[in-house]
């Protein structure tokens, strides 16, 4: 397997709870070349509550720059994007900031949603930020919010929506959720895939693993269903 895309990760230096230093930020991105990740979208946490757009953005920059200069040092490295990993907050959708932490060129954002009971009113806010953008909501790590009393319920109402769903490699390696989520996958409920690694040990980069297993219990055809949607979002990055 080659050619695989991380759209969730933690991987920028000092700028969240992930990578502290350029040092661990490399061997991660080596961790990931050495499991077939050919391109890796970094998605810091954005905190509407406390942070700003400008202060976040000037700090994605610094980290950003930090990266590239040092992994111009090194070879056989995954390609790297940048976005965000927005947490979700009441009125989103009337914010004229979101298309500064968006992925894709202004076409696609990533949110982190709250791991409560959704509303009608969190339903109404994602189709918001469509309709009134453009923009297509990615919804991180779907995994986090669904149990088997209400995942049901949760994934219906997003298919009606126009979002992507996004799934972190530790839904397919645990061995208590990998059933659902390679039902989920093969009834076309994920679009995207990503390890939201954070480090090298405790959260490390385990997509390749993922996508082995996927690839062994559903064949090929899975995989290239994920690619189909990789190449969606990356296509209007690369469009601008």
């Amino acid at each position: 397997m080659s050619g695989l895309i991380d759209f969730h990760s933690h991987i920028l230096p000092g700028i969240d709870d992930g990578s502290k230093t350029l040092e661990m930020s490399i061997r991660m991105l080596r961790m990931e070349a050495q499991q077939g990740i050919g391109h890796v979208v970094a998605t810091p946490h954005f905190y509407p509550q406390y942070d700003t757009p400008e202060r976040f953005l000037r700090r994605r920059a610094a980290a950003e720059i930090a990266l590239r200069e040092e992994m111009q040092k090194h070879t056989d490295l995954p390609a790297l994007s940048v976005g965000a990993e927005v947490y979700y907050f009441s009125g989103i959708s009337d914010s004229d900031q979101l298309h500064r932490l968006t992925t894709g060129q202004k076409r696609y954002i990533m949110l982190e949603m709250p791991t409560v009971p959704w509303t009608q009113n969190m339903y109404q806010e994602m189709e918001n930020i469509y309709t009134k953008h453009g923009i297509t909501p990615i919804i991180a790590h779907i995994d986090r919010y669904i149990s088997p009393l209400r995942h049901r319920q949760i994934l219906n109402r997003l298919e009606d929506l126009p979002v992507l769903v996004q799934a972190n490699s530790d839904f397919f390696l645990h061995p208590m959720t990998a059933p659902l989520a390679l039902r989920m996958l093969k009834e076309k409920r994920i679009h995207l895939l990503g390890s939201d690694c954070h480090n090298c040990s405790t959260r490390k980069p385990e997509l390749g693993r993922a996508a082995e297993k996927i690839e062994k219990h559903m064949g090929a055809s899975a995989m290239e269903q994920i690619g189909y949607y990789e190449k969606l979002v990356l296509a209007a990055e690369r469009s601008g």
